[in-house]
């Protein structure tokens, strides 16, 4: 049972922002220190990616693990409540993840993805460096 009534729930879902996210603008300022510069948020591309990187033709996207159903990680846990909603909601963004992922390889983009849990103190200074050894050729 949820400790929030369902007007609660919402208003509280209702604030959860699709961008400008902690975890976003930890990899933004790690690039930009390492010397890489990038476009955010780009409406004219599928997906409107988190990070784009036109030098490198790379696109980044940092995911909520919560949010894309990052398997095998305990953020991505279904809550107890409205349980088929949520099981719907984040297989849809999967699938939307997978085929705009299939239209930038098309497009001759690397894709990227930096889950949230990645970015936690003990594992965030190898997730950072293994990501710049990913966007370099």
């Amino acid at each position: 049972m949820d400790k929030f009534s369902s007007e609660k729930r919402s208003l509280i879902m209702s604030k959860i922002s699709g961008k400008e996210t902690k975890p976003e603008i930890l990899v933004r300022k790690y690039l930009f220190a390492h010397g890489f510069r990038y476009r955010k948020n780009v409406k004219d591309l599928p997906g409107k990616p988190d990070i784009v990187l036109p030098k490198y033709k790379t696109i980044i996207f940092v995911n909520g693990c919560f949010w894309h159903g990052h398997e095998n990680c305990k953020k991505a846990t279904l809550p107890a409540t409205n349980t088929e909603f949520w099981r719907e909601k984040i297989s849809g963004n999967i699938i939307r993840d997978k085929e705009n992922t299939q239209k930038f390889t098309k497009m001759g983009f690397k894709v990227i993805t930096i889950w949230q849990c990645e970015l936690v103190h003990k594992e965030r200074e190898d997730s950072l460096n293994n990501l710049i050894k990913r966007i370099k050729p």
